[in-house]
């Protein structure tokens, strides 16, 4: 949409229905970029008579979820909180740096306190990215 990218999208409560979208871009997201994309859904909304209390559009921040294999790609070098789905030699939290992916295995190496960890990626539950600020 626009050149933005869809990072993460929550819809929330029944009656009072919140819609939250993430949206993400190359050189960033500014109030601008929120506002436009706030318009756009909310006109796609109307005419597909969507009901929903408030529309909340933000960027996904400093500590933006991981999803998609190519999210490990752009951010090679970053810090990052990974979660597994099931536990690998007794644990399934990791924080480390993204030092490579191999997309051909859909395969992301995570280096945790000098040990170099590779994860499918359909072994992760949740990502994000752990900045040290």
């Amino acid at each position: 949409m626009q050149g933005y990218e869809l990072v993460d999208l929550h819809i929330s409560g029944g009656h009072n229905r919140v819609i939250q979208v993430f949206i993400d871009h190359p050189e960033g997201i500014t109030v601008d970029d929120c506002a436009t994309v706030s318009n756009q859904l909310s006109r796609v909304y109307m005419v597909e008579n969507l009901d929903y209390a408030r529309l909340e559009v933000s960027s996904p921040g400093f500590d933006r979820p991981l999803k998609r294999l190519a999210d490990y790609v752009r951010f090679v070098g970053e810090r990052a909180h990974v979660t597994l789905r099931l536990p690998l030699n007794g644990r399934k939290r990791f924080t480390g740096f993204i030092t490579a992916v191999d997309e051909g295995a859909e395969e992301v190496k995570l280096n945790c306190e000098g040990a170099e960890f590779a994860f499918k990626h359909s072994e992760i539950d949740k990502a994000r990215l752990a900045p040290e600020l």
